[in-house]
């Protein structure tokens, strides 16, 4: 999958929240978001978001209604695939290192990280 820019994220996130939406909903949703756009550049990005494949969309009476065709972790994946082989070289011990140090992690979110740890193990361990 190719990389995708913040603006293109943030088109994409407001699909996964609002599947289906029009031109001015997803405008509405970027706005509120912080990102003030002509809906000429709206409609531009969702257009290049369909042609690389990522967005589709339906018409409905006079209206595009736009879906994203892949999921947010599907995305998630890629991006992260892409930092960890490109800037860590494939190894996961640094990146999370890195994320561990220089992130604000609370308790509770290192006890799930913990957890998460340990159900792979165990799953690892069963293999």
């Amino acid at each position: 999958m190719e990389q995708l820019s913040d603006v293109q994220l943030a088109f994409m996130r407001a699909l996964w929240t609002r599947p289906g939406s029009s031109v001015t909903q997803v405008r509405a949703f970027l706005t509120a978001e912080g990102r003030k756009l002509a809906s000429t550049t709206v409609s531009t990005q969702l257009g290049r978001l369909e042609k690389k494949g990522l967005v589709t969309h339906e018409v409905s009476g006079r209206q595009f209604l736009y879906r994203a065709r892949v999921s947010e972790q599907q995305v998630q994946r890629s991006v992260l695939t892409r930092v960890t082989e490109g800037l860590f070289g494939g190894d996961v011990t640094a990146l999370v290192h890195q994320l561990l140090d220089h992130q604000r992690v609370s308790v509770a979110e290192l006890a799930e990280v913990q957890r998460l740890i340990e159900a792979r193990v165990a799953e690892e361990r069963q293999s």
